[in-house]
């Protein structure tokens, strides 16, 4: 199957959460609220992320920001990331631009392209086939 033939889902950025393990996950989830994808990232896309998603403006340019920047500055537009494909564990992603010259897709890791995105209000999209759905919790289970 093509990857333009996948099913997508829109999806937004839930959280970015430190594991036991030293590891950062970023967990997507739908904005149905019923299915999600959790991908483990390093440290400094985790932090961009985070710094993203809290509004946080650094004094100096991060990558991501940067990025952002040319691109703006030769006119074009980020208009969407998705996640498409998993090979031997490994996630990947494409960042579609709007330039002057036409559309094209950029390859990207998931972390990056996410930061990306939270930069410039574009739209995250997942195939279907990689998310999860999220069990249901019985009535009167899972606390107050």
């Amino acid at each position: 199957m093509r990857n333009e033939d996948k099913p997508m889902i829109r999806m937004k950025v839930k959280g970015v959460y430190g594991t036991d393990s030293r590891d950062f996950i970023v967990v997507l989830q739908d904005y149905g609220n019923t299915r999600y994808l959790p991908i483990v990232i390093g440290m400094m896309e985790a932090q961009s992320i985070y710094m993203a998603l809290e509004n946080i403006t650094p004094p100096r340019p991060l990558t991501h920001d940067l990025l952002r920047n040319v691109i703006e500055n030769m006119n074009g537009k980020v208009m969407k990331i998705s996640i498409d494909e998993l090979k031997e564990d490994i996630y990947y992603a494409k960042i579609s631009l709007e330039t002057p010259f036409g559309g094209i897709e950029v390859d990207s890791r998931p972390s990056d392209a996410i930061a990306l995105a939270l930069r410039t209000d574009a739209s995250i999209w997942v195939a279907e086939e990689l998310t999860r759905e999220i069990p249901e919790i019985p009535e009167g289970e899972g606390g107050d």
